[in-house]
């Protein structure tokens, strides 16, 4: 049983003791304490709240929805609906924040409280750990009988979401009509079930077919949209002679893309791409977190603009995006951020965007990714242990290595060249993320595992003391 308190929100496994896991305990503790910290800060009294379609979801919205009426703030239920959609609800609504209940990538046991701002932005690092010290404050006063909090359900903001992607500038409806692009998608049997074939039929996609589009929560495969759980997609693709496949995670704010031979496009990929699209029309910079590919960089700097590097999270991205004054960013997971829209990962208004940089691209999807600089980049982990002192760790290695180019803004990002590993502890899981890229993937390999190697090292030498 797991229980994780970070600037990614509350996440946790369900079931369990209190304090261990995410329990009807933990869920009625962290959403009083961050109602009572919305009113607060805003003095308003109303939270948007809208969850992805996971089997505890329902169980968990009940929780989130009756505490905050036990603590007199009008709650608008969006019910099933993606992360971007409630982001753009708050400020809709002109409410003091809204509750996303997700557990994002993450695998069906686990759930999430995500925490909104009055902007529909997450919460900074600083507002967080406000919040968890107002969650173990036992004297909450709940209010009385006619103070209770009223709760309306609306159900309109899958269409306003729509409808404000289709009025973007850069989002040619027309242009994806007449490329007639026959599509599959796998939307993992939650929200995005819904909300994806809606956006494919108001962009004019006319053959549209669906996979795992029951938004029932029972995930078919691990929901997170790598190319190793999308096997199912690219057979699909490949068996309908699809353009291309689409793969969103169980709230719709992470987005990759298979290409006509089956391929995986690569959820780095899918940033660099958008980008590309919006920089041909719009000058200006980019910003993605460390652990993301070089490629955006590259991208960036042909049209003339500046890249930014952030620490790892969605909200530094975006802290960093609005002092660079970027017009795309976003993390090398599939998460796109268009603040012409709003400033959230969205995948609906990345497949937009991306739909129509194709349809003006002229070619096939895979011809599309190989004019991009090809980088590879290999994923590891290394399981937390108890006693293990991951700063001191991450002093050691950045001893070892300092005679190259590094940075220590999140964990520690050793440069080699146009090579680089990433070293950080996860902000949703017990694990050490270690992250390299390479021009080949052989290469890239070859440097995690030569890190890795040197850790282990560091580590025997602690045992051994």
């Amino acid at each position: 049983m797991t229980l994780i308190k970070s600037i990614s929100g509350i996440r946790g496994t369900i079931g369990g003791k209190a304090g261990d896991a995410l329990t009807p305990t933990d869920i009625v503790k962290f959403s009083t304490a961050f109602g009572l910290w919305v009113k607060a800060q805003t003095g308003n009294a109303k939270i948007v709240v809208g969850r992805d379609a996971r089997i505890s979801g329902e169980m968990v919205r009940n929780l989130v929805v009756g505490t905050l009426q036990g603590i007199g703030i009008d709650v608008v239920d969006v019910g099933l609906s993606t992360t971007p959609t409630v982001e753009i609800a708050v400020p809709l609504e002109q409410a003091g924040g809204g509750i996303i209940i997700t557990a994002s990538h993450n695998p069906k046991q686990w759930n999430a409280l995500k925490l909104l701002n009055n902007k529909g932005e997450f919460i900074n690092d600083e507002e967080g750990k406000k919040v968890l010290e107002m969650a173990e404050d036992a004297e909450t006063e709940f209010a009385q009988v006619d103070d209770l909090g009223k709760v309306r359900q609306d159900d309109s903001y899958l269409q306003k979401h729509i409808d404000q992607i289709l009025a973007l500038p850069l989002v040619d409806v027309e242009a994806i009509k007449k490329a007639d692009f026959k599509v599959a998608i796998d939307c993992v049997n939650s929200s995005g079930g819904i909300f994806v074939p809606a956006l494919l039929k108001a962009l004019g996609v006319q053959t549209v077919h669906q996979l795992y589009c029951e938004p029932d929560g029972h995930f078919p495969h691990n929901p997170e949209p790598l190319p190793e759980n999308l096997v199912d997609l690219r057979k699909l693709v490949t068996d309908k002679k699809a353009d291309l496949g689409i793969a969103v995670d169980p709230d719709v704010d992470r987005l990759c893309f298979v290409c006509e031979d089956g391929n995986a496009f690569g959820e780095e990929y899918t940033l660099v791409a958008v980008a590309d699209y919006i920089l041909k029309n719009q000058m200006g910079n980019t910003v993605s977190n460390l652990s993301s590919t070089r490629a955006l960089r590259d991208v960036t700097e042909s049209a003339g603009g500046e890249y930014h590097a952030s620490a790892v999270g969605e909200v530094n991205v975006v802290t960093l995006m609005k002092e660079k004054n970027a017009v795309i960013g976003g993390e090398g997971n599939g998460g796109v951020i268009y603040p012409e829209l709003h400033y959230g990962r969205d995948a609906l208004v990345g497949i937009a965007l991306f739909l129509t940089h194709l349809a003006k691209f002229g070619g096939p999807i895979s011809a599309l990714r190989a004019s991009y600089p090809s980088y590879f980049i290999s994923k590891n982990k290394i399981t937390l242990t108890p006693e293990m002192d991951i700063d001191k760790l991450l002093l050691q290695v950045e001893e070892k290595y300092k005679s190259q180019p590094y940075s220590t803004i999140d964990g520690l990002k050793i440069e080699f060249g146009k090579q680089w590993v990433h070293l950080r502890r996860s902000n949703t899981e017990p694990i050490i993320r270690i992250y390299s890229e390479s021009a080949t993937e052989a290469d890239a390999e070859k440097l995690a595992k030569e890190v890795m190697e040197e850790i282990r090292k560091l580590l025997n030498d602690r045992r051994s003391e």
